[in-house]
């Protein structure tokens, strides 16, 4: 699929959020939210999470069959689509039970990456700013 690079970096950002609040007591316990937990980290802690989800969502997110969005909408993939992908992607590596552990994983954080996907802007309706 071609998704624009606002969008990879959008969907990959949510993705990452979602894993910083999963580990950390205070986003589960409801005492903070996802975003402040993301900004209490330094630019490294950010770089080194980004840097590890990428590895495992960008591949996938770019081997995503294309389908038609409309202005307005996000894709929208059926989770057979996604494991299929995904299963493509990995390849066989390990053993049976590992190699279903990361496709469940993979296919998980793809499925979070994909909903924090933003919607589809109408080229036609982009306008260049006005050159004197």
């Amino acid at each position: 699929m071609r998704f624009t690079e606002y969008e990879l970096t959008a969907a990959l950002t949510g993705a990452a959020k979602t894993v910083v609040a999963s580990r950390r007591k205070g986003v589960r316990r409801g005492k903070v939210d996802a975003d402040t937990a993301w900004d209490d980290l330094d630019r490294y802690q950010r770089f080194q999470i980004l840097d590890q989800l990428g590895e495992q969502i960008l591949p996938v997110l770019v081997a995503l069959p294309d389908v038609d969005v409309a202005p307005g909408t996000r894709a929208a993939y059926s989770d057979r689509d996604v494991t299929e992908t995904v299963e493509s992607v990995l390849g066989d590596a390990g053993g049976k039970l590992r190699r279903a552990v990361a496709v469940k994983a993979r296919t998980a954080l793809t499925q979070v990456a994909l909903a924090h996907l933003p919607p589809r802007q109408d080229p036609d309706a982009l306008s260049a700013p006005d050159e004197p």
